[in-house]
């Protein structure tokens, strides 16, 4: 049944842009980390931020409002819960993805021009700069995958290689799961080179070091490392168009071992494109952020898997946003 929209909500909607706003600025100047030290004033926390004092203000009565602070006479201070999410000293904390979506609610602040032109968002460099905008993203990813691989890893059982090769592997969230579940197996991880440092120190607090082998390089251009059985796409092939998917296909199936396995985890939409929801709004994500990219039907997967070599191709698990998972095998 069709939603039968109100004024109430069509306004209600368009107002969400104001917490998120609110909150990726308060995760991109790093509020809540010197206020978990100690409770400040806004003036005080003005300087430690090198700030404006009525700004400062504004935005923490802001953020007191939404419930992601208290404030007691002038003083600010922020409660457990939120600490342990948005400030710096939580091993928990989420502050990568908040500030990666910091730099996501950019871009869709250019959408109509994006719609009118057809090319992506020319926003320039976020606040915090390039190298701590790649940190970001690459942490956020880390962020939202590292508490699901496991369970996502298991849609895929029984799983038998000798050697996976993460495709863009990021910070190697998914590689150390697959390596995990799979204990005598070893792992290549395949990242631009700036990336590499981060998935190293990851591997090393995981304990993974000597299972795994770190390769700089660009999926787009380069080689890809050669000899692994399996060959694990997390989350990557959004990013490209089809063109590019097959291209990236074929350079997978001429790396792997006869009769290797290709396990793709992405957005997998229906052949209306309407569904799942989270999906047809990450294409738009897309459409901002990339030149060419978008989400795809298993459909259209099959196809380009198959031109790049592959058969058996099967939809092993269908989610509701990023975790869908298809596997294929080399022929």
């Amino acid at each position: 049944m069709a939603k039968r929209w109100t004024a109430q909500d069509v306004l209600d909607l368009a107002r969400l842009y104001q917490p998120a706003g609110v909150l990726t600025a308060a995760a991109v100047l790093d509020v809540f980390s010197p206020l978990l030290a100690k409770p400040m004033t806004a003036e005080e926390l003005a300087g430690r931020l090198s700030a404006d004092p009525r700004a400062t203000a504004i935005l923490l009565d802001a953020l007191t409002a939404l419930k992601f602070l208290s404030k007691q006479d002038e003083e600010y201070s922020v409660p457990e819960d939120v600490a342990g999410l948005l400030a710096e000293q939580s091993a928990d904390n989420v502050l990568p993805m908040v500030r990666h979506l910091a730099n996501c609610l950019r871009r869709w602040a250019e959408l109509p021009k994006v719609i009118q032109t057809g090319k992506c968002a020319e926003t320039g460099l976020g606040f915090r700069g390039t190298d701590a905008d790649r940190a970001d993203f690459i942490g956020g990813m880390n962020t939202i995958s590292r508490p699901v691989a496991t369970g996502v890893i298991d849609k895929i059982r029984p799983l038998k290689f000798r050697h996976v090769v993460d495709v863009g592997g990021g910070a190697g969230t998914w590689t150390i799961a697959l390596l995990r579940a799979v204990p005598r197996a070893r792992a290549t991880l395949f990242d631009l080179p700036a990336v590499i440092p981060i998935a190293g120190q990851q591997f090393a607090e995981a304990g993974l070091t000597d299972r795994v082998n770190l390769v700089g390089g660009d999926y787009y251009t380069d080689a890809l490392p050669e000899g692994a059985d399996l060959a694990w796409l997390g989350a990557i092939c959004h990013q490209n168009s089809r063109r590019q998917n097959r291209d990236l296909f074929t350079r997978v199936h001429t790396a792997l071992t006869d009769d290797g396995v290709i396990v793709i985890r992405d957005v997998i939409m229906d052949s209306s494109r309407t569904s799942p929801e989270a999906g047809a709004l990450f294409a738009v994500n897309m459409l901002v952020a990339t030149e060419a990219g978008g989400t795809y039907t298993f459909d259209e997967y099959r196809e380009d898997l198959r031109e790049a070599g592959f058969d058996e191709v099967i939809l092993v698990h269908q989610d509701e946003f990023m975790n869908s998972l298809i596997r294929a095998r080399k022929t």
